[in-house]
């Protein structure tokens, strides 16, 4: 399996412009298997005041994925040439757990781009649990026997339990199921050969590390991980949330993120709840 690092590519993105002038830009990164729109319940919150920018990650929605197998570090690439090409100079990065590791290799890389950093159920290293390991190995064998329906079904079931869910039960399935086998094991494969650990205290940005404490896709341990060694970092809890806590928990979440991006912009202390600030 070939593990250098590629070019990065063009990727499809969605750009909202604020009606504000020279609102700063928020870019937000989607999840495995997703695309931009896992931010749709985010965009009325925040567009009074920032411009939104949300690309579709390599091999995910309508962007492309060449040959090869990406690392993260391409993934962050990709990003970095969709910047450039807008001329976007510096801006606040939003990432949610795939999503949240390219924001972290952003962040690393190049610190003095960012205007703040938040990691949305995100790590710096997966580490596994009895419970990740088997859903890991079961996700692998569907993608690798060409199940993606059945694949879009589990893990969407996973992610929204709840009978009130539904419909963000079939959109999470439909659009899992949409993902072509081999780019999900791509995909798969970069998540599993991230390690970021050595690098967290080289981030400078402001840091929000918001937690869905019913998650069980990312362990909690990774998440608390970052709070602890990103200089500065705050800690966000949302105790009924699990993993796409941008969707099942959205008003609360928009809230906070909201919150927390107009306290570095307009340089005031971020205060969050203090029960959901806390590192066990």
């Amino acid at each position: 399996m070939p593990l250098a690092a590629r070019t990065p590519i063009s990727l499809e993105y969605r750009l909202d412009q604020s009606p504000t002038k020279d609102a700063p830009v928020v870019v937000l990164l989607h999840g495995l298997g997703s695309c931009g729109e896992d931010w749709a319940l985010q965009r009325p919150s925040l567009l009074p005041y920032f411009t939104l920018l949300a690309p579709d990650l390599r091999g995910q929605g309508a962007s492309p994925m060449p040959d090869g197998w990406p690392t993260i570090e391409d993934l962050a690439g990709d990003v970095l040439l969709l910047l450039d090409r807008l001329e976007i100079r510096s801006a606040h990065v939003v990432g949610l757990s795939l999503g949240g590791a390219v924001a972290l290799q952003l962040a690393a890389d190049e610190p003095v781009r960012w205007r703040s950093l938040i990691a949305v159920n995100a790590f710096a290293r997966l580490r596994a649990t009895r419970g990740s390991l088997r859903r890991g190995i079961e996700r692998t064998w569907l993608a690798a026997t060409g199940q993606m329906d059945e694949l879009g079904r589990r893990v969407a079931d996973g992610l929204f339990p709840d009978g009130r869910q539904e419909a963000f039960r079939a959109a999470a399935a439909a659009r899992l199921a949409g993902n072509r086998p081999v780019t999900y094991l791509k995909l798969l494969a970069a998540v599993g050969r991230f390690d970021l650990r050595s690098r967290l205290e080289e981030i400078r940005a402001p840091t929000l590390v918001m937690v869905g404490e019913q998650d069980t896709t990312v362990p909690l341990v990774c998440k608390l991980e970052l709070a602890a060694h990103i200089p500065g970092a705050r800690l966000a809890k949302f105790p009924g949330s699990r993993h796409v806590t941008p969707l099942d928990d959205a008003d609360a979440f928009s809230a906070r993120l909201l919150e927390f991006l107009r306290s570095v912009e307009h340089g005031v202390p971020f205060e969050p709840i203090p029960q959901q600030e806390s590192i066990p």
